[in-house]
């Protein structure tokens, strides 16, 4: 009976590290979506190499900017 009950557990934690893995996949959309909009990026001409150029230089600002306070 115990198994039963350590199955059920194990069912619900892989159900919510589902619906957790989801809500991180939906911010960073909506995330990228708002910088994309914010800085008047084109869809089209956003390479791979480019959209890592642009993290890291995000990333570098933030970082930046959580020092300074």
């Amino acid at each position: 009976m115990s198994q039963s009950n350590l199955e059920k557990q194990e069912a619900k934690l892989k159900q919510l590290n589902q619906k957790i893995k989801a809500e991180k996949n939906k911010i960073e959309q909506r995330l990228g979506k708002q910088i994309i909009s914010q800085a008047n990026l084109e869809y089209t001409n956003l390479s791979n190499d480019q959209i890592k150029l642009l993290a890291q230089q995000f990333s570098e600002f933030l970082k930046e900017k959580t020092v300074d306070h």
